[in-house]
């Protein structure tokens, strides 16, 4: 795991961009709280505050499917750069606000506005940063370390706005954010757009002999939303615990605990470092199997949320809800690692911006449920009551999520992979990529050793990691013609596999060496996965029909 992490570090630009976002993070929480504070001592009405809440969530119930589609049709650096330009120049605008004591109804209108406009950071962030990653594997643990920074934030910002609001007043909270998203704009705009990176992908291809492989169609709505069931499921088991949680801690502090507001904040301290600690330990579950770890995050934390509900002494209460949330939080992690890997990157951010709908929804749900079940049952029931349902919902997504072969560990033997990825399947997505490395067989051969004869049943696909061989034809009673020789990163079989006919050609070692196999059904699969690649096969050797 340490090794991951260092290589998630070693990247100078996911580095940069996870500096900025923390930094960012930390200036939303100063906007958080300032803006509840002054929208209250404005207006004195909870429902002042219930709208700034909603003004959260229901921007992501309109605008979520724009977002995505803008995620993947324009420069998604280009996007964040805008988005927080936008809101730097909004955080101003409540300063002047504030210093002017406007009425709150501007300052609420302007809030929604943000929040319309981070409605689109979302899903452009989301597909950014998996496109910074240079390794497959250091997917899960960017995700980890991301969602580290991101509960550090969470833990230190609220008690930074406290000092610094008491110390410098409202306005500067919303000043600071602004500073906050202009720091990030400029560590963008030292970042690669999206043009950039597709060039240094494809001169990676070329340079590692990989053939780039023709473009993706431009998929429908429906094709996107089929490769996410699980994944929606999971999500929304999340969301809803998350909601509801979110609301119940005020209830617990009050009712369950009898300690008074107090108790809020070290519950609300206690879910900080508890999403820390997820955080790390969500770096070392996502090199394993997966499945084990949705498991085990849906049982612990179900468990967590009902001690939640059913303990009166605070100290028990502060490790359950601290786990409570770890337990989600890894959810969250390995989510969005099996997204990641699933969803190729042209479809990515529509894939995201459509999973914020049912997720905003289960969210609202949640909180809306969670106190209506504790004003009539208590606060236990209605932790036990989240529990079961989103412990049950998660639990169902394994079976979802496991026909996509998402939830193997992507720990994989890298040379195996490479030779996958550096042949003709190179632009195939990378979850496929893995599943085709797992079924590889490996296959030594001495020098002489006939791989495949003319003739014989097609049944398998090579890939040739060390030794020479040559590939022949017999035409008629004549002798053999040599066609070609054919040495590491070369691959052959794939015509008889295709087309359904006998070895049209034999191939021998002419040296020791090193092959992996790979079976008709994987073969099958990663060529139906790349669009064309049955037509790019075809023609390599087309009229020759070797390699075989």
């Amino acid at each position: 795991m340490l090794t991951a992490y260092r290589r998630v570090f070693a990247n100078s630009r996911l580095a940069r961009l996870m500096a900025g976002e923390v930094i960012s993070s930390i200036g939303d929480w100063l906007y958080m709280v300032a803006m509840l504070i002054v929208v209250y001592q404005e207006s004195h009405d909870a429902l002042a505050l219930g709208l700034v809440g909603a003004a959260r969530i229901a921007p992501s119930l309109i605008l979520s499917i724009p977002a995505g589609i803008v995620a993947d049709r324009f420069d998604r650096r280009l996007i964040l750069i805008a988005t927080d330009v936008i809101r730097g120049g909004l955080m101003i605008v409540l300063a002047v606000l504030v210093l002017t004591d406007a009425p709150v109804i501007w300052i609420v209108i302007v809030a929604i506005i943000a929040s319309s406009v981070s409605t689109f950071f979302g899903p452009a962030i989301g597909s950014y940063l998996p496109s910074l990653v240079t390794d497959e594997r250091d997917l899960g643990p960017a995700n980890s370390v991301w969602a580290t920074l991101d509960n550090l934030a969470y833990f230190v910002g609220p008690a930074i706005a406290g000092v610094l609001i008491a110390t410098g007043g409202l306005a500067l909270g919303f000043v600071l954010n602004a500073i906050s998203f202009a720091f990030v704009a400029v560590i963008l705009a030292t970042l690669p757009s999206r043009r950039t990176l597709l060039s240094e992908s494809e001169d990676a291809a070329r340079s590692s002999d990989a053939e780039v492989a023709a473009s993706a169609p431009n998929v429908g709505w429906r094709t996107i939303v089929d490769r996410i069931p699980g994944i929606i499921v999971l999500d929304i088991a999340t969301s809803f615990a998350g909601g509801g949680l979110s609301v119940l801690t005020v209830v617990v502090a009050v009712d369950s605990l009898g300690a008074g507001e107090a108790a809020t904040g070290y519950l609300n301290a206690a879910t900080g470092i508890g999403g820390i600690a997820a955080g790390i330990i969500a770096g070392w579950v996502v090199l394993k199997r997966l499945d084990v770890g949705i498991l085990a995050g849906s049982l612990i934390g179900g468990f967590s949320l009902v001690v939640l509900g059913f303990t009166r002494d605070l100290g028990p209460a502060l490790l359950a809800i601290g786990i409570a949330v770890g337990a989600l939080l890894l959810l969250d992690v390995i989510n969005a690692t099996i997204l990641q890997r699933v969803v190729p990157d042209d479809e990515r951010g529509r894939a995201m911006g459509f999973l914020q709908i049912p997720s905003s929804i289960a969210a609202i749900v949640g909180a809306f449920a969670a106190p209506l079940l504790a004003d009539a049952y208590g606060p236990g029931v209605a932790t036990l009551t989240i529990a079961i349902g989103s412990g049950i919902v998660g639990i169902l997504s394994i079976g979802l999520l496991r026909s996509t072969g998402a939830l193997e560990s992507s720990g994989l033997d890298p040379r195996r992979l490479e030779l996958v990825r550096s042949s003709v399947f190179g632009g195939v997505l990378p979850i496929r990529l893995e599943m085709a490395s797992r079924r590889l067989i490996p296959v030594e051969v001495e020098a002489g050793q006939v791989i495949v004869a003319q003739g014989d049943v097609a049944d398998r696909f090579y890939f040739i990691d060390t030794g020479t061989f040559t590939v022949s034809q017999r035409t008629g009673v004549a002798e053999p013609i040599e066609l070609r020789t054919i040495g590491p990163g070369d691959v052959f079989g794939e015509i008889g596999l295709l087309t359904s006919v006998p070895r049209t050609a034999t191939v021998t070692a002419t040296s020791d060496g090193h092959l992996f196999a790979l079976d008709r059904a994987g073969f099958l699969g990663l060529v139906d996965a790349g669009p064309g690649l049955t037509t790019q096969l075809l023609d390599r050797y087309r009229g020759a029909w070797s390699r075989q």
